[in-house]
């Protein structure tokens, strides 16, 4: 069974998308891609309509030993019915080779098959699931509880939170949704099931509880917010439900924590809320515009929060504002510490960052902050990060170690594109041509020119103004995390 491995963690374990199970898996000799299911579908509750309203979860601990032992049927019945399996299909086109003795040949095409699980959240067919479900996919098939199937088409991928939207046809016909939980309200210990198709073996329920919240360092997507359980959760379980008692959707199952590939009962899902944004997102504009705060800041450890008279660890000590940003209409200020954004706390940047990508640009905040000895609670408006996020490139054509390389300004919106800091200042390497000087050079898309010669460039101008005639000279690039310096000629 092929997983894919996402970060590797302590003592050989890993934390590991759990990746599609391959199609010879399928229960019952099933074939999504053969012809289509015309079974008849049973008369089902849709669960929470048209599947966008919040939930508002009921709790109470077991009163009697009945209680206890009660089952989960119900939830089950009204919640099952909206997790669905998704097939992917993909061709890797064949090419010509040429062998020295057999002369040129064709290499046939190949195809593969993968299966994951999907969860219906609008009931005239809009399913949302893993993006490394459908990722490179050519074909889509969706099968529902009932074994009914439809051909899927992609509304979204949004590989940065790993989250995929698709549509299936119904023919007018309204499909059991689910609605979304507010995971502002979840505590650890809060019971829920994990619903999808591990293995391919079909449809399996799983329990357990809400084990933490608010997992920010797990290394799985660039928008870091985890929920963490311990129902078990395997390959092929990708893109299903994590529910709560009140039948809403919690979550989207999208990783486990493992030294064997298998459930070792650290599972993760994407919270309910990006979610929700991405598929209003997906569905309103057909692409997700996130928000930010217009904060750079580091987050509180026990050194800092001793200096600044904190009674503990957590929140983010705001080092610069970006000038027009909700942080700067707010009025924050260097210095200041936040520890909650819309009334959530604020562990860390990463978690600070997602809280913002969560809501809408154009909507209110309200940041809690510690300014000095005093607490404060100061109002900004979000917006997105400012700047085109893709930009046309202007191709180089100089004749040095530039040639061929497209490069664009950096702006805030291109940075956030690129996964980079959106207060980083330089020139874009956006493409790069095949057998270019640029690419003999070492250049990578996504590089980031920072300086030449030790002079800043931040503009095209200054970057074309820096070349000397093809003599060589120093150039400074960030690559990732990483700053990496280099003779080269300009």
């Amino acid at each position: 069974m092929m997983v894919k491995l996402v970060a590797a963690a302590l003592a050989g374990a890993g934390v590991i998308a759990i990746a599609p199970t391959a199609a010879g898996l399928l229960p019952d000799g099933l074939n999504p891609f053969g012809p289509k299911q015309t079974v008849e579908s049973p008369a089902t509750p849709v669960a929470g309509g048209a599947g966008l309203a919040a939930a508002q979860p009921v709790r109470r601990v077991p009163a009697t030993k009945g209680d206890a032992i009660a089952s989960y049927a119900p939830v089950v019945e009204d919640t099952a019915p909206a997790v669905v399996n998704v097939y992917a299909r993909s061709v890797q086109r064949g090419r010509v080779a040429v062998d020295p003795f057999w002369g040129a040949f064709r290499i046939p095409d190949r195809a593969s098959q993968s299966q994951g699980s999907g969860v219906i959240v609008r009931a005239d067919g809009v399913v949302v699931t893993n993006n490394h479900v459908v990722e490179g996919a050519t074909e889509l098939m969706v099968a529902l509880g009932d074994r009914r199937q439809f051909p899927a088409t992609v509304v979204l991928t949004d590989p940065r939170t790993d989250l995929a939207v698709l549509r299936i046809d119904t023919g007018g016909e309204q499909l059991p949704a689910l609605a979304f939980a507010d995971t502002t309200q979840a505590r650890v210990g809060d019971q829920v099931l994990a619903i999808g198709n591990p293995f391919g073996v079909g449809q399996t329920v799983t329990g357990g509880i809400i084990s933490a919240l608010a997992r920010t360092d797990v290394g799985i997507t660039d928008y870091a917010f985890f929920i963490q359980t311990d129902a078990s959760i395997n390959p092929g379980n990708s893109g299903g439900a994590l529910v709560d008692m009140n039948g809403a959707l919690v979550g989207v199952n999208t990783a486990i924590f493992s030294r064997s590939g298998t459930s070792a009962g650290v599972g993760f899902a994407i919270p309910a809320e990006m979610v929700r944004r991405v598929v209003e997102g997906a569905l309103a504009d057909g692409r997700v515009v996130r928000a930010w705060t217009g904060v750079r800041g580091q987050t509180v450890d026990a050194d800092m929060a001793r200096t600044l008279g904190l009674e503990r660890p957590g929140g983010v000590l705001v080092a610069e504002v970006w000038p027009g940003s909700a942080a700067a209409d707010a009025g924050l200020q260097r210095g200041d510490v936040i520890l909650t954004l819309g009334g959530v706390s604020v562990a860390d940047s990463s978690g600070l960052r997602y809280l913002a990508a969560t809501k809408a640009p154009g909507q209110e905040v309200t940041f809690g902050v510690r300014r000095r000895n005093a607490d404060l609670q100061l109002t900004g408006r979000l917006s997105p990060p400012p700047g085109e996020a893709r930009p046309e490139p202007t191709a180089l054509s100089a004749r040095n170690s530039f040639n061929g390389a497209a490069v664009a300004a950096l702006n805030p919106a291109m940075a956030e594109e690129l996964g980079l800091d959106p207060f980083l200042r330089g020139i874009a390497i956006v493409q790069i041509g095949r057998g270019s000087q640029a690419q003999r050079a070492g250049f990578q898309p996504g590089d980031v020119v920072l300086d030449v010669n030790g002079e800043p460039v931040t503009t095209l101008d200054e970057l074309t103004g820096s070349f000397a005639d093809g003599r060589q000279g120093e150039v400074t690039i960030q690559r990732g995390d990483q700053r990496i310096s280099a003779v080269l000629f300009l």
